[in-house]
């Protein structure tokens, strides 16, 4: 029986925390659906920076559609780029639609910025 409630208790802690629990990933998530842009981008970019791809992928997408920065594709192949090196599908079907917006001058500045910025390990990626 003790141990019957040691187990619920640990249970429901645990159940508890992850409830009360949020992430960047999560809050930015969550502020990127009510449209706030620009708390959404601040909250993802240290996460990209850290090489989540998911959140690479995130401002790839904010900076094609210009939501909370200005709209800029060599950027977003950059992001995108970065994160479809890291396996992410949602960035290599980012990269291919984003690219196709491109000029080759375009295209090569975008790669160059990825690699400075891969190269950097990520601290010197232009916004």
């Amino acid at each position: 029986m003790r141990k019957w409630i040691l187990a619920s208790a640990i249970v429901a802690a645990q159940l508890t925390g992850f409830a009360a629990v949020a992430g960047p990933w999560e809050d930015g998530l969550a502020a990127y659906n009510r449209g706030d842009y620009v708390p959404a981008f601040r909250l993802f970019r240290p996460l990209a920076e850290q090489g989540n791809a998911r959140a690479q992928t995130a401002l790839g997408v904010m900076f094609r559609k210009g939501e909370g920065v200005p709209k800029n594709p060599v950027r977003a192949r950059m992001w995108f780029s970065l994160a479809a090196k890291r396996g992410d599908a949602g960035a290599r079907a980012g990269l291919s639609r984003v690219s196709r917006t491109l000029t080759q001058q375009e295209i090569s500045q975008a790669d160059a910025m990825a690699n400075a910025c891969e190269a950097s390990n990520y601290r010197q990626c232009e916004y």
